[in-house]
């Protein structure tokens, strides 16, 4: 039964709480199924079969799973023993179509000034940093930036589960972190692949999504010539994502916020923001550089942002550090802010 709704390319996420509540959603919504499985038991052995099928095991011992599927798909189970109304089965799909700039701005998740602006800050090597809401498309938008990374360069491309498809880079490493076996070992955790990437001659450093303490290794890649790397995280605005990497740097190392600050400063460029809207539209919100901080509060440049009407609008100021975009021959461009 479950089946059909995995093979139906119009759904996008299929959420199951326990056999009696089912919901799938696709571009019209979330919908509800009635009767889908007939035990508790059925449901249990569905998530047994998935968990073999990618190699883990799901049981009361191990309760959580999270795996990709040979399709790609991400999926998350959490065993009945911790889980008041029965199994929890979660599955994210993703469009085997390839989506570009062009195709987010013809959706109205961005528009053409702000599109050739990111065009020519990833084409210049500056740092870039997406944050958002769950579902609102960060891995998506950093996949279509990096088709205008220079296809000269190399890319180490770093996640916890491969999501990312660079077509157009030609010397290409992708890496995807492991979870222990049932006895604890063969670990490969993100701060690790971070750290051996660096001695893979890396040009640039592209991390899926930032969540701990490799925070810290991300941003001493971005601070030590790796121009033009960049990363996704979790966070409600820029101002609330900054303060995120903050307290997931302090994961890794008590040392001084200040330095920490500086840090995060000196190795961000730009952060972007995107939000998922109640019709499930998906758009970016604000667009802004880096500076500086003082007296504990970052200062940021605002380049773009959604106005009354939830329009993304340029608001004139330009950027302040354009020696990236000189190099590369834009920094007189008036054409970008």
């Amino acid at each position: 039964m479950l089946q059909k709704y995995i093979e139906d390319e119009s759904i996008n996420e299929i959420m199951v709480n326990g056999r009696r509540n089912f919901f799938y959603e696709d571009g019209n919504g979330i919908h509800r199924v009635e009767d889908v499985f007939d035990s508790t038991e059925e449901l249990e052995e569905i998530i047994r079969n998935i968990a073999a099928g990618v190699h883990r095991e799901i049981n009361e011992m191990h309760p959580i799973l999270d795996a990709r599927l040979k399709n790609g798909s991400r999926v998350n189970a959490v065993f009945k023993n911790i889980a008041a109304e029965g199994p929890v089965l979660t599955i994210r799909k993703f469009s085997r179509d390839r989506i570009t700039i062009e195709d987010m701005i013809r959706k109205g998740t961005l528009n053409r000034q702000c599109a050739d602006y990111l065009a020519a800050a990833v084409t210049c090597g500056c740092n870039i940093f997406v944050s958002g809401g769950t579902s609102s498309g960060k891995t998506t938008f950093l996949n279509a930036m990096s088709d205008f990374i220079p296809n000269q360069e190399r890319v180490i491309v770093i996640e916890d589960s491969t999501e990312l498809q660079l077509h157009n880079i030609s010397n290409l490493v992708q890496m995807e972190c492991h979870t222990a076996n049932s006895l604890g070992q063969g670990s490969v955790t993100m701060d690790m692949l971070i750290r051996t990437s660096l001695r893979m001659r890396p040009d640039r450093i592209i991390v899926g999504e930032v969540r701990g303490k490799e925070v810290a290794d991300m941003l001493q890649a971005m601070n030590t010539g790796h121009d033009g790397s960049m990363s996704t995280g979790h966070g409600n605005s820029v101002t609330g994502m900054l303060r995120r990497l903050e307290a997931m740097y302090l994961m890794s190392a008590r040392i001084p916020m200040d330095a920490i600050r500086a840090q995060i400063v000196e190795g961000i460029d730009l952060m972007i923001h995107l939000a998922r809207f109640e019709d499930g539209s998906r758009k970016v919100v604000e667009v802004q550089e880096l500076l500086d901080f003082e007296s504990g509060k970052y200062r940021l440049n605002p380049l773009f942002q959604l106005d009354r009407d939830r329009r993304l609008v340029c608001t004139g100021n330009r950027m302040v550090n354009r020696s990236k975009l000189m190099l590369k021959g834009y920094g007189d461009d008036e054409r970008l802010p």
